[in-house]
């Protein structure tokens, strides 16, 4: 299996990419190729062509929550698929899989609109939508976990602006992630983990049914954290001992630093690409 950084907030060093705050992960093994969020525009598209990453075959676009940092790349994604129709050429349409409220519309003060762009209607006449707060089998390996159940009270408790339709502030009750069962254990995939990495991780390992942490790869939702939560994750993953991990996107110098003394982090930028062994 395979994972390749299409969007991040930074670049590799001399890879000459385009990087944006935002996310989007290319996963592809012998049976399927997923597009793991679009980040927040076009460049997920050009820096795949870059890289000769085919994005006409995808089988899945799974989507980690609803925030435009991993879903306004959706709207010119529907673009380059219109045009190769116009153009007749061959391409797959990915079914989108995410939590059902993942397509509604978010506000707050400074931000008329930051969830996805395009309505559950409007998607459904370009895509086959597979929404699902339950965890849902893509392949034989790779599993989404739908709905993450919070259960530390150190994280996840954050609100972000309001969802349409809502009389409270948004608690993000769609983030969700996936997960990879290899023979030595499990490969974690976050967009942001507003549900709390430690909650994602714990959920992911009940649904495997595996305890081994191979690599953490994607968003941590650390930035500037209270100092409990920090210390909490710390103590969780020192504990965890996953073999290594790749905290990228929300995820703050202060906290990598301070993450980096009980567990082996490792860099992350656009054109990165792991290899696992399945």
């Amino acid at each position: 299996m395979e994972i390749t950084v299409l969007v991040d907030n930074n670049t590799l060093i001399d890879r000459y990419f385009l990087a944006e705050p935002g996310l989007s992960l290319l996963i592809q093994d012998d049976e399927t190729t997923v597009l793991f969020d679009t980040g927040y525009s076009d460049i997920f598209l050009k820096n795949a062509a870059k890289m000769g990453k085919d994005l006409t075959a995808l089988d899945y676009l799974v989507l980690s929550h609803s925030h435009l940092d991993h879903t306004w790349g959706i709207e010119p994604l529907i673009k380059y698929y219109t045009e190769l129709e116009i153009e007749k050429r061959s391409f797959k349409r990915p079914a989108l899989v995410a939590h059902p409220e993942v397509l509604v519309s978010a506000s707050a003060d400074g931000f008329r609109e930051f969830g996805c762009l395009l309505s559950e209607s409007k998607l459904a006449k370009h895509l086959p939508l597979q929404l699902s707060a339950q965890p849902r089998s893509l392949n034989s390996r790779l599993t989404f976990l739908g709905e993450i159940p919070r259960k530390n009270d150190f994280e996840g408790g954050l609100t972000f602006g309001r969802k349409e339709g809502a009389n409270q502030d948004d608690h993000v009750i769609e983030d969700s992630a996936l997960v990879y069962k290899t023979q030595k254990g499990i490969v974690i995939i976050t967009g942001c983990s507003h549900a709390g990495i430690c909650n994602i991780t714990e959920y992911a390992k009940e649904v495997c049914e595996d305890d081994h942490v191979v690599d953490i790869i994607g968003g941590f939702h650390l930035q500037n954290p209270p100092a409990r939560q920090l210390e909490e994750t710390i103590s969780y993953m020192d504990a965890l001992k996953p073999e290594i991990v790749h905290a990228c996107h929300c995820t703050d110098l202060q906290s990598k630093i301070a993450l980096s003394r009980v567990i082996r982090l490792k860099e992350v930028g656009v054109g990165l690409s792991i290899r696992y062994d399945v």
